[in-house]
């Protein structure tokens, strides 16, 4: 039998054949950039702050001036917002946070250490030089690229693009995915009375509404195709029309090695299958294949299978294909809360976060890992890697994945 491919080394194969980004950008407003993907460096039209300013309310001076047992005349008041004239030799300027330095002064004195009276003002400390003033461009000059292509625009990258003068960001468009399921089992949530006319041989899919929603989460465009009987020539047409509407083809169901799995053999007549039966656990049959110039992804049918599988092996390669160049999730290590025997495939338990009696955080594990159990993952936050024949201890480190990491761009 072939030796199943390591996560690691799929992964690898999947991120070589995942497409870039082409020259093409769509170009929101700022409002509407939260979570695209950066297609173009951002370059800042002005220098932030524009001008030395004030860090704090109080008195810009000039120090060879001032002293403390000296009382300063203040020549001028000035506001975020206002022009400041020079200082005048031997005086202060009042100054408020964000007004510009006055030509001249070299300090500012914070209010708290200012005794004023009248127009005389007379400090009780004195600060260096340079003290509580902003330089100008001390955040960015003016021509800096303040934000780089390939980053998920967070609130704060926002924020930045504003500061810098961006009215509108060039984004990554978002990659159209086709994905349907397969199986003569499956029925649309719609239709209740036929599963309960039945015999119980027959099961609402849940697969479609989990890809839809981890599709949208990390980007994507989801079209759904629905449902495919298992039947051959059904699956490869469902197969040919996903690749002549989308950028990436997705499926669940029908990998394996069943006489009704027909993915694979489809694939495989076609001369397309690139990848197939990993060394991973849930997720084994998982395929990957090139067809009529479209990667195709193939996931399990069982529901934990298929968010393990998205979360794990789909996941980098969609952001990939968004131009994102670091996909690796990333891992914190906790101590296991639990044992639990050697497997021979990299295992993704479901798992909460949770802590001991002394507070230190550890890993709970949901008592029933089944690859058709969902309610194990409604559970968990996250889930746990344990590597291909470990033997795991209470204590022992974990690599914990949060599902909030890894199910959002």
């Amino acid at each position: 039998m072939t030796a199943l491919t390591s996560v690691a080394e799929a992964v690898a194969v999947l991120l070589a054949a995942a497409p870039r980004p082409g020259p093409a950008a769509e170009n929101p407003p700022l409002a509407e950039a939260l979570g695209r993907v950066l297609a173009a460096p951002v370059q800042a039209v002005v220098s932030a702050p524009p001008v030395d300013n004030s860090a704090v309310d109080g008195f810009a001076v000039r120090l060879g001036d001032t002293s403390l047992d000296r009382r300063l005349p203040v020549s001028q008041r000035i506001a975020a917002g206002q022009a400041a004239q020079p200082l005048q030799r031997g005086t202060a300027a009042r100054i408020f946070t964000g007004a510009p330095i006055p030509p001249g002064a070299d300090a500012v004195v914070m209010q708290e250490h200012a005794e004023v009276d009248g127009l005389l003002v007379q400090f009780s400390r004195l600060p260096g030089s340079g003290a509580n003033i902003r330089a100008r461009g001390q955040d960015f000059a003016a021509g800096a690229s303040v934000l780089m292509p390939g980053q998920v625009l967070r609130a704060q990258d926002i924020a930045l693009a504003a500061a810098a003068g961006a009215r509108h960001l060039p984004v990554v468009p978002r990659p159209k995915v086709a994905f349907f399921s397969t199986g003569d089992e499956l029925m649309d949530v719609g239709q209740p009375d036929t599963l309960q006319a039945g015999d119980g041989s027959r099961i609402f899919d849940s697969n479609r509404p989990l890809v839809h929603a981890l599709l949208t989460g990390l980007g994507c465009e989801p079209i759904d195709l629905g449902m495919v009987p298992d039947e051959r020539e059904a699956t490869a047409s469902a197969l040919r029309r996903a690749a002549a509407r989308a950028d990436l083809v997705l499926t669940t169901g029908g990998a394996s090695v069943g006489e009704a799995d027909h993915l694979v053999q489809v694939l495989r007549d076609a001369g397309a299958l690139r990848l197939w039966r990993l060394a991973i656990k849930p997720g084994k049959p998982f395929a990957h294949a090139m067809l009529e110039g479209r990667p195709v992804l193939c996931l399990p049918g069982n529901p934990a299978a298929v968010l393990v599988g998205m979360l794990i092996l789909c996941r980098p390669f969609l952001l990939r294909m968004q131009g994102v160049a670091d996909v690796a999730p990333a891992g914190i290590p906790i101590p296991a809360g639990f044992a639990l025997g050697s497997g021979q495939r990299e295992t993704y338990l479901r798992v909460r976060l949770s802590v001991d009696g002394r507070g230190a955080p550890r890993l709970e594990c949901h008592p029933n890992q089944s690859s058709g159990v969902l309610t194990a993952a409604v559970w968990a936050d996250g889930l746990a890697r344990v590597p291909a024949g470990a033997q795991v201890a209470v204590g022992d480190p974990l690599t914990y994945l949060p599902f909030s990491a890894l199910a959002r761009l």
